[in-house]
């Protein structure tokens, strides 16, 4: 294939028609196929019923990765950005190039800790970073980079007005119930740990206040996390909002 056609199906940007290319369409599908061999790799029990299946079904797409991702260095010589040597170099460096490399090098690092357990397991669920990739290929994701971009400010903001309440709620949990509850709120680190389970609305219930005092402050901060949750749900929803405005006009 001539590289001008190869770039035209593999860059996104640089197809004229509406949606992706029949080539990026088939690597779609391997991403999504090989993270799903990843997640059901993590089964003992199908681990054990086919014993070589997955290494060499694995084995069979990070070939196909690897060849992707040297027709995309070769194709990428057709913009002006990545000609020559420099060019193919800065082109490496780039974000989804990395991205592409990173997918690619759990592999071959299972080799080096083939020994370490947890390492192995780290390095199965690192192939879930394949999903990333997909980013390359959806317009979507632009969209959502420009509307966290937008509102940084603002979510900077309620962020620190989270941290900020965790720690005053941490704090007068320790002051009040370290007494009752040496285990659970004899710190404020450890009053921490309530405190966040409590503002963020998931209420796991393994530490619980047991003083009226206690329970008074646990009130105020369980009624607080409601409008720490919405705040930044707010800002993101208005400037997702926003970006796909001005997508369509």
């Amino acid at each position: 294939m001539h590289r001008g056609a190869l770039y035209r199906q593999l860059a996104p940007e640089a197809r004229q028609q509406l949606g992706l290319s029949l080539l990026n369409r088939v690597i779609c599908v391997l991403i999504l196929s090989a993270s799903a061999i990843a997640i059901l790799e993590t089964e003992p029990t199908l681990r054990e019923a086919a014993p070589g299946l997955f290494a060499t079904l694995e084995t069979l797409f990070v070939c196909i990765f690897v060849i992707e991702y040297a027709l995309r260095l070769y194709a990428m010589g057709e913009d002006p950005r990545y000609r020559g040597l420099g060019g193919r170099l800065r082109y490496m460096f780039s974000f989804w190039a990395l991205v592409d490399l990173i997918a690619i090098l759990p592999y071959f690092l299972g080799f080096i800790t083939y020994h370490n357990a947890f390492l192995l397991r780290l390095l199965r669920l690192a192939r879930m970073l394949r999903l990333a990739r997909l980013g390359r290929f959806s317009q979507a994701w632009a969209s959502l980079a420009d509307a966290l971009k937008s509102r940084s400010h603002e979510l900077l903001l309620s962020a620190g007005v989270a941290g900020l309440l965790l720690l005053f709620s941490s704090c007068c949990l320790y002051v009040v119930e370290a007494a009752a509850q040496p285990e659970a709120f004899g710190s404020v680190p450890r009053a921490l740990w309530w405190s966040i389970a409590t503002l963020t609305t998931v209420g796991y219930g393994d530490v619980t206040p047991i003083t009226a005092i206690g329970k008074f402050f646990a009130g105020l901060t369980a009624v607080a996390g409601i409008g720490i949750i919405a705040m930044p749900t707010g800002i993101l929803a208005a400037a997702f909002s926003d970006a796909f405005q001005k997508k369509n006009n």
